[in-house]
């Protein structure tokens, strides 16, 4: 692991964090393989149930590092695109924790997580077209299918910032939260680590990719995937512990 990015575990959930507060967290080359190693540990490790992806100092990302960028260096990593994540996610569930800004490649980061927890004083933006750029780590593709077209038409061609409130009532975010945004997070991610891990990432996966299926080949696919689950020990132990009036204990098999 980098410098640029630390982690820390809690209760099943593995905590991300940029740490370059210096510079606003913007993405450089080092931050984007720490973020890398990091979801691959995510997914490797069965203890694992969730992730966290947050920023130090009061910032989630501010966006590329434009001084790297002059210096021809690229935040990317081969296979896995910006911030070595929006192109390859992890298989398990990813939770923005937004606090300050989330702009440019902060936002593509934010929105290639699967939920988002935002303070209320913090603001989103694709400024790209500002500085002559064009939101290509998924600004200008993904944007769309997460806000109306039009809104994100309109924030990629005028590159203005919205209040966390206002992503909110876009359905851009999860939850806004007078607090820490690492603390709300953490609740919700400790709400989805009590679930079958199996279940959980076969859901996410379905829900991910499932758009892209033809229509008449959706419940044929979806079938092949939640067969596994249905058939797992998982699967029996949910309806023991619902009947014995107990907590699961899950294996994730």
């Amino acid at each position: 692991m980098t410098e640029e990015v630390q982690t820390r575990e809690e209760d099943g959930v593995l905590i991300v964090t940029i740490n370059r507060p210096e510079a606003k967290n913007a993405m450089n080359k080092a931050a984007a393989e720490g973020i890398a190693a990091a979801m691959d540990r995510l997914d490797a490790e069965e203890n694992l149930r969730v992730g966290i992806l947050t920023g130090a100092g009061g910032t989630f990302c501010s966006g590329m590092d434009l001084k790297g960028f002059l210096r021809g260096e690229s935040p990317h990593i081969e296979g896995r695109g910006f911030g070595g994540i929006v192109q390859k996610p992890p298989v398990k569930p990813l939770i923005a924790a937004v606090e300050g800004y989330a702009l440019a490649g902060g936002l593509e980061l934010m929105i290639a997580c699967d939920l988002v927890v935002a303070n209320a004083g913090a603001q989103f933006g694709i400024p790209e077209a500002k500085r002559g750029l064009v939101a290509a780590a998924g600004g200008v593709m993904m944007l769309p299918d997460q806000i109306p077209e039009r809104i994100a038409m309109e924030l990629a061609l005028t590159g203005d910032f919205i209040t966390a409130q206002r992503a909110y009532e876009l359905g851009l975010i999860n939850r806004v939260v007078d607090g820490p945004a690492l603390d709300g997070a953490l609740e919700l991610a400790r709400r989805i680590a009590e679930n079958g891990p199996l279940a959980v990432r076969i859901s996410k996966q379905i829900m991910k990719e499932s758009r892209g299926w033809p229509m008449g080949e959706r419940y044929d696919r979806q079938t092949q995937l939640i067969l596994p689950v249905f058939a797992s020990a998982d699967a029996r132990e949910g309806a023991a512990a619902f009947a014995e009036k107990r907590k699961p204990n899950w294996t994730g098999k």
